[in-house]
This record gives structure tokens, C-alpha cells and sequence, in this order.
């Protein structure tokens, strides 16, 4: 997926979005950081064609999502919101499998094929214990991760996350981000939004920025995040202090 001088304003307001490039390529994992209101939900939402940028593209190999259906986005691109409410009973499993829908036949029913999927995915999140629960029974985070198995039923190469870990406890937070190190281990794009710059740490690998004044920072994590970028980020004073025993950096912010 390559996003190319995007731009984009809500009616009425001023850009949220200014002339914002990058790649997100296969097997590489891209965190959008950024202070609340920098926009971080605004581009996640264009690459996955879920509002339609004012100026610039966003292209999946030689095709712009402008001209390609929602069907054809759907084969390509997977998308976990941050929040969903359940409108049925579904059993988890019954929900993930709906996952599937973009390569059936239109009226057709899921089988064994399309269940086995959803199976699978359910089992990489580590559910398999609430396959058979109502998905409106289970807790907001649990229904986070039956979300992230959803997508991966759909069997796109490309997943979008929008914060991912925001209803997680910090165990649960630290499994989404190992599957998500899985998953590009795996072939997939990955790119998910996080209030939190340790993510993109744990992550390993690209950062895009979004300050609140507009500008745009893309690269390695590693000569991006540092004390001085962050505390101006987020307007309080944070280091970035390496940890032999884990051999990684840490944010440590300063104590009031």
C-alpha cells in the first residue's frame, strides 16, 4: 500500500491531514503515533477507504482504492475499529466466520471450509475457549481480540488496526503485539494507531508521526523515538533509557 500527498478536512474545519507519503509494504509493521486530534484515526481510515481523502491517493499495487469496489477492498485490506458494538447473539465463532465473506459467492452459506478459517484465527488469538460463547456475553476487551480474529479470517494481506491494545490489559496488550510481530512475520502489512511510542518500540519496526501542528515524521523507530521528539510530542518531559536485562529501550516519563 503506498499513500501518496494525502490530505483530508472534516467539513467546515481547518486539514487534519497535510501532504502525508509513505509505503507500508509486506512483512512490515508501521505504528501511527500522535497526541489526541493529530489525526491518527483520520489517515487509517482513508488507507482503508473508509473516508475519501481531499487531495493524493492511496494506492494497493498499481490500483487507487478510489476507483476499486468495496469488494475488491475487502480481499485486500482488513480493518479492526477500535470499538464495536454487537447488535446480535452471535456465537464468537459464528461471527468470526463472517470474516469470510468477501471470497464467497454472493447468497452463499459458509462451510466447513469458511468454519476451519475461522477456527484457525480464533486459535492464533488464543479464544478458542470463547468459540462458542454470544459475542455480546464476553468482555469489551475479549471482543477487541475476536475483532482482530475477524480480519484475520478475511485472509487480506494488508490489516489495519485502529489502537488495537485500547481495551486491554497489559497482558492481553503484550499478545496483540506478539500476533502482530506474527503476523508480518507471516507476509502481512500491518499498521495500527497507539497513544503509546512503547508499542513501537516492542514493535520493532516503522513509525509515522503525526504532530498536532501538522507535521509528519516516517521512519525506523529507532531514529525516531528518542527523549527529546517525544517530549515535544506529547508536552511533558519523557527519556528513552535502554534496559540490558531486556535488551530494549523503554519511555520512562518524568515523575511528578
Amino acid at each position: 500500500m503506498r499513500v501518496n500527498g494525502l490530505g483530508f478536512a472534516y467539513e467546515g474545519s481547518p486539514p487534519v491531514l497535510h501532504d502525508i507519503s509513505f509505503s507500508l509494504d509486506p512483512g512490515r509493521i508501521i505504528c501511527i503515533l500522535g497526541p489526541n486530534g493529530s489525526g491518527k484515526t483520520t489517515l487509517l481510515h482513508c488507507m482503508a477507504s473508509l473516508l475519501e481523502p481531499d487531495h493524493g491517493s492511496v494506492r494497493i499495487g498499481d490500483a487507487d482504492v478510489a476507483g476499486m469496489s468495496g469488494g475488491q477492498i475487502a480481499r485486500n485490506v482488513g480493518f479492526v475499529p477500535q470499538s464495536l458494538v454487537p447488535a446480535f447473539a452471535y456465537e464468537v465463532l459464528d461471527y468470526v466466520v463472517t470474516g469470510c465473506a468477501p471470497r464467497m459467492a454472493l447468497f452463499q452459506k459458509p462451510g466447513q471450509r469458511e468454519y476451519d478459517t475461522a477456527a484457525r484465527a480464533i486459535a492464533l488469538m488464543e479464544l478458542t475457549h470463547l468459540a462458542h460463547k454470544p459475542y455480546t456475553n464476553i468482555s469489551g476487551g475479549e471482543r477487541q481480540q475476536v475483532s482482530i480474529a475477524r480480519v484475520l479470517a478475511q485472509q487480506t494481506g494488508i490489516v489495519l488496526m485502529d489502537e488495537p491494545t485500547a481495551h486491554l490489559d497489559y497482558g492481553n496488550q503484550v499478545k496483540v503485539l506478539r500476533i502482530i510481530k506474527t503476523l508480518a512475520s507471516k507476509g502481512y502489512a500491518v499498521a495500527i494507531t497507539t497513544h503509546n511510542p512503547e508499542h513501537a518500540i516492542m514493535l520493532g519496526d516503522q513509525v509515522a508521526v503525526l504532530g498536532k501542528d501538522g507535521a509528519f515524521t516516517f521512519g525506523r523507530h529507532s531514529d525516531i523515538i528518542n527523549g527529546p521528539f517525544l517530549s515535544s510530542l506529547y508536552d511533558v518531559d519523557i527519556q528513552v533509557r535502554h534496559i540490558d536485562d531486556i535488551d530494549r529501550d523503554v519511555c520512562i516519563a518524568h515523575p511528578f
